[in-house]
């Protein structure tokens, strides 16, 4: 359950992010409480997750989907650079968090 939870701490990390550049497109009000929401289930979620997880594959872990989510979504959603090296990089960024998972 710790590792479903932490999962979806990194999805909601995702979505604060997302959430920091509506804001900074809108400036309104919705998108200000959308990203305080976002972030705050993020960390609650992460602190669940770190009490049974150890904190350095945790918070690795959680680092890592939020951003190569953001990275991701930034591609998907904001039309930002799909070059092949960007993509490497955030393969490599997973890869070390699922490598953390099999050590731990």
């Amino acid at each position: 359950m710790a590792w479903v939870t932490l999962i979806l701490a990194g999805l909601c990390e995702m979505f604060g992010v997302a959430m920091i550049n509506k804001l900074n497109k809108d400036k309104n009000w919705q998108s200000f409480v959308l990203l305080i929401v976002g972030f705050g289930s993020s960390f609650l979620f992460l602190a669940y997750a770190m009490e049974y997880l150890p904190m350095g594959t945790a918070y690795a872990i959680w680092t890592g989907i939020g951003a190569s989510g953001g990275a991701i979504l930034g591609m998907v959603l904001y039309g930002e650079s799909k070059d092949y090296r960007r993509i490497i990089f955030i393969a490599m960024i997973l890869s070390a968090a699922v490598g953390l998972k099999l050590v731990s």
